[in-house]
């Protein structure tokens, strides 16, 4: 997945652990600066209830989750194995991310390269051209 696809969950995770304030915020520099931006922002606050409590459903799912993960079964076998796994699905998804970013670095390279040969050759002088004597 790439950074585009990726920075609108960063960004709102980014606000959620700020709190309600840091919403507010944004919504009235929206308002502020481009008036839909600030009245997309209101309706996504109203639609995904993050104005009803102080914790907001995106943190109360993933605290739940996280509770949840962590709990025991009772089954030591099985506790270990649920670690283990979580633990090989951690590093699968940091070894990934280590994949995109690599990627991500190559074809940054590669256009800048591409960017450079351009340049290089709009400013060499053509010889094709006759000189006038």
């Amino acid at each position: 997945m790439s950074s585009v696809a990726t920075w609108p969950s960063q960004a709102q995770q980014w606000l959620d652990d700020r709190g309600k304030g840091a919403w507010i915020a944004l919504m009235v520099l929206g308002f502020i600066f481009f008036w839909p931006v600030g009245l997309a922002l209101l309706f996504y606050m109203l639609w995904s209830n993050r104005m009803k409590s102080s914790s907001f459903g995106c943190a109360k799912r993933r605290n739940h989750h996280h509770h949840h993960s962590f709990r025991t079964s009772g089954n030591v076998a099985f506790d270990s194995y649920k670690q283990e796994t979580l633990k090989r699905l951690e590093e699968e998804q940091d070894a990934f991310q280590a994949f995109l970013d690599r990627l991500r670095e190559a074809k940054d390279k590669t256009e800048f390269d591409e960017f450079m040969n351009d340049r290089a050759r709009a400013a060499k002088p053509d010889n094709d051209d006759p000189v006038d004597a």
